[in-house]
């Protein structure tokens, strides 16, 4: 059965649907072009681009985590609190379990299960409140930022907690290039050790004339696994009978995503390969993105954002869905705070600070509804990425700290009123 015909003005609805998904990607693609004379071109070397994702990459996870907060009409101010607070104890953790000689091969694996753990049950006590106790998650979680801040300040001793040794810290600044690099030699595994990414002799690292081959490697799979969902896809809607965009448009889209995917891989493979962080983020990116678009649990989750009353009448637990969904932003806290701590190879009491307006803008930028019901994790890493840019390109402008809250908090503003100012030209508030 062929593709059903579709005419320029049905082409032109698709786009005028999706043109706040398209246009994130555009504005991305813009800033960075603004910066670009202003930078002297900085903001596109392969070292920026890189460095983007180590410092970006913790509120990037939060955001993930946000997303679904906010489409259930709900709110967390404490991650920045939280993550300061999981963060010490991680860090205390694992200088504990490197000083248990069983536990040292593990010290690292058991500190991110812990810190996820410890996560979700600081998420599981918030979302109780939130969900059983019936009290808005604007308190609870604006009580949140003030109790973890204080235990932070208790636990620290307002003294920064640093790991006993820098292989905590190659979450964050290592590549998967320099990690192959290290099982294979004892000598930089010492190195890492003692000296962190430092101490990685890196002209030993297998490369392929200019570039650090895993991230390119990476980005054709991918490509070739997204290329065979996406005809699979296509075809079965059109043996459904389902209406599907042309297949110009089809391969048009393909192509771009294909050069957004290889650009980024270029950029990495110049610079010491593909940051690990980068992994981890893909991994989460993908798990919850698949959750919230292919799981019955969810649907749950846009049906109690969209309307909490008729997913209660439809059957729906709305109190159990949104418990969880505030024990999974627990989670991703904790998995957040490893990965900051390792950036910073420390964990201090002022940390995590003002995480959540980052966070809370990346979700808006990237497209979620202040209302509720609406919104998607790609749209938010968008979003995530749109602020990074902007704070990326201010500083290497040197703008001072000041005026970069100013832009941050106007642009928050500007999401906020385009959510409304369409939501009501849609007459949906």
């Amino acid at each position: 059965m062929s593709d059903k015909a579709i005419h320029t003005s049905d082409v032109k609805t698709i786009v005028k649907n999706n043109i706040r998904n398209y246009s994130m990607f555009i504005l991305l693609f813009l800033i960075m072009i603004f910066f670009a004379p202003f930078t002297s071109g900085n903001n596109w070397s392969p070292r920026n681009f890189t460095n983007l994702f180590f410092q970006n990459s913790h509120i990037l996870i939060l955001a993930v985590g946000m997303v679904m907060v906010i489409i259930v009409r709900g709110i967390d101010l404490s991650v920045g609190s939280v993550c300061a607070f999981v963060g010490a104890l991680s860090a205390m953790f694992y200088n504990l379990c490197l000083g248990v000689p069983a536990l040292q091969p593990f010290a690292l694996i058991l500190t991110i299960l812990a810190s996820i753990l410890m996560g979700a049950a600081i998420g599981a006590f918030q979302g109780a409140w939130v969900a059983y106790a019936k009290l808005p998650a604007f308190i609870v979680t604006l009580a949140g930022m003030m109790l973890f801040r204080g235990l932070t300040y208790m636990v620290t001793s307002l003294k920064p907690v640093r790991p006993a040794d820098f292989a905590y810290s190659f979450l964050n600044k290592g590549t998967l290039d320099e990690f192959i690099h290290v099982l294979f030699c004892s000598s930089c595994r010492e190195g890492l050790l003692l000296k962190g990414i430092n101490g990685i002799d890196s002209t030993h690292l297998f490369k392929i004339g200019p570039y650090y081959p895993m991230a390119i490697i990476f980005a054709i799979a991918l490509l070739v696994l997204f290329f065979i969902a996406e005809f699979k896809s296509r075809k079965k809607n059109i043996k459904n009978e389902f209406e599907v965009v042309p297949m110009s448009m089809f391969i048009t889209k393909l192509a771009l995503i294909s050069v957004l995917a290889l650009g980024i891989a270029e950029r990495f493979a110049r610079e010491r390969g593909l940051p690990v962080v980068v992994l981890i983020l893909g991994i989460i990116v993908f798990i919850f993105h698949f959750i919230t678009k292919n799981t019955i649990f969810g649907r749950y989750i846009y049906a109690v954002g969209g309307n909490p009353r008729s997913a209660t009448l439809s059957g729906i637990n709305s109190d159990f869905v949104t418990f969880l969904v505030f024990s999974i932003m627990g989670a991703l806290v904790g998995v957040a705070s490893v990965i900051y701590t390792g950036y910073m190879n420390s964990a201090e009491a002022s940390a995590g600070n003002l995480f959540e307006l980052d966070t809370i803008a990346a979700c808006y930028i990237g497209g979620v509804s202040a209302g509720g019901g609406i919104g998607t994790v790609i749209g938010v890493i968008v979003g995530g990425f749109v602020m990074a840019a902007i704070n990326n390109g201010m500083s290497l402008m040197n703008l001072s700290i000041n005026l970069q809250y100013v832009v941050k908090a106007l642009i928050l503003l500007l999401a906020v009123f385009y959510d409304v100012y369409n939501r009501r030209k849609s007459g949906l508030g």
